[in-house]
């Protein structure tokens, strides 16, 4: 007898347009495609459609800082804030999930517990917190701040954040609200728990005033892969968002996160690894690369030296464009992960500044640029080697790059048997194949 094929996990990366700075530009493409609620509308129903897992909205809490001719050709300088519109996307949904990045740094434990405890309520068990700590310096600026938090602090906070905002879902027991008109008792005080939190960064009463989530906890999604965002996603996330480049960096990365968690007592299988993917598909090999090729051209310097001054956390703009990347760069307070990932590329390939920068202001990341065939043969193999459990996918150009992803591809994924051709739940959990975590504050009352 065979045994059942593992099953891939799809999430769409929704961030403002495309990770790709060219994306808006590209023929046929919408330029407004992040700030239209009809295109989005359109583009989650889509997704629905094709059995994806989550629908993924990242956020960013600053205009990046970048010089004028850069600015001038940014797609990100505006979008939707992903509470509000993840809202207004579930009700017009009715399975796919709903992930919203959420800041550690520059928020308050309560505010994000209530936000997402009522954006799960909204959609009946559909929401998924992204925890990051902010990499763009340029934030603190907007939050009281001079200068942004050490990273290493960033994490510590994080930690003790997610410890209070999951305190703060347990407030109430499940059964907590009998709303007996007859006898006149709405809530039962015996199932109310008061937090009282107090530690290092935050003292929290509770209880919070929303009953408990649907899933019992919205999914924990993070996406750090510095040593401490590692160790915060091996002992919190459910899923991680990653960004290996090749298949044997993400198999010890696949295998470190899964084995730390492990050793934190984590359920087994957590968390679920789905690395960043920039798919292309064509009618041919040579079509897709051709997409690609085309989308690639579009990126001016001025915006891809930007970016690279990002990746970096430095200003790579009085760097020699024709020479090699310096070798005193300065340490960053920024993301530790994008810098490394820009010293380790151009190490690699041998690639000056201006090939650097053409990457980075394209999309230096994982992709998959084939047929349906090809491409999946790709995503398959990944699965089977333990590299991921399925992929967090950017698509290339919207409206062209989505659905040639979700009527091309996920069919032949299908075909395949490696994912699903409907939905067996209602929930992201049951989705994910992700247990329904009990109140660490009152017993027999979650459902497993």
């Amino acid at each position: 007898m065979t045994s059942p094929k593992k099953q891939l996990h799809l999430t769409a990366f929704m961030r403002p347009v495309s990770l790709h700075t060219g994306a808006w530009r590209y023929p046929g493409s919408y330029p407004d495609a992040n700030f239209n609620l009809k295109h989005l509308v359109s583009f989650i129903q889509s997704l629905e459609a094709a059995k994806f897992d989550a629908f993924f909205m990242a956020d960013h809490l600053a205009v990046l800082n970048m010089p004028v001719e850069a600015l001038k050709r940014s797609h990100t300088v505006t979008s939707f804030e992903p509470f509000t519109l993840l809202a207004a996307l579930s009700q017009v949904t009715s399975r796919i999930g709903l992930a919203a990045t959420a800041s550690t740094t520059y928020d308050e434990p309560y505010h994000i517990a209530r936000r997402f405890a009522s954006l799960d309520h909204l959609s009946g068990g559909r929401a998924a917190w992204n925890i990051v700590t902010t990499g763009n310096p340029e934030s603190a600026k907007n939050f009281g701040r001079d200068e942004h938090m050490e990273h290493g602090d960033r994490y510590k906070r994080a930690r003790e954040f997610y410890d209070v905002v999951t305190g703060l879902w347990d407030s109430f027991a499940d059964d907590a609200f009998p709303r007996d008109a007859e006898s006149g008792v709405y809530v039962d005080p015996e199932k109310i728990h008061t937090l009282n939190h107090k530690g290092d960064e935050f003292q929290v009463k509770g209880p919070l005033n929303i009953a408990r989530p649907v899933q019992g906890w919205p999914v924990i999604v993070q996406a750090g892969q510095s040593e401490p965002g590692r160790q915060l996603a091996a002992e919190t996330a459910e899923t991680v968002f990653c960004a290996p480049r090749d298949v044997e960096s993400a198999k010890v990365l696949y295998q470190d996160i899964k084995g730390r968690a492990k050793a934190a007592g984590r359920f087994p299988g957590l968390p679920k690894i789905l690395p960043a993917a920039l798919i292309v598909i064509g009618d041919t090999v040579e079509d897709a690369q051709q997409k690609r090729l085309k989308l690639d051209s579009l990126v001016h310097y001025d915006s891809a030296i930007a970016s690279l001054s990002i990746a970096l956390g430095s200003d790579a703009s009085k760097f020699d464009p024709d020479g090699p990347l310096p070798k005193d760069i300065p340490d960053t307070n920024a993301s530790k992960t994008g810098r490394a990932g820009v010293i380790s590329l151009a190490e690699k390939e041998g690639l000056n500044v201006r090939q650097l920068a053409g990457r980075y202001g394209g999309y230096s990341g994982l992709a998959f640029v084939g047929t349906p065939e090809t491409v999946a043969d790709e995503l398959e193999y990944w699965l089977n080697e333990e590299a991921a459990d399925g992929f967090t996918v950017t698509f290339p150009f919207l409206p062209e790059g989505l659905e040639s992803v979700t009527k091309k591809l996920v069919p032949e994924l299908q075909r395949r048997g490696i994912f699903r051709k409907d939905y067996e739940g209602t929930t992201l959990r049951e989705h994910l194949g992700l247990p329904r975590p009990p109140n660490r504050f009152f017993e027999n009352t979650s459902t497993a």
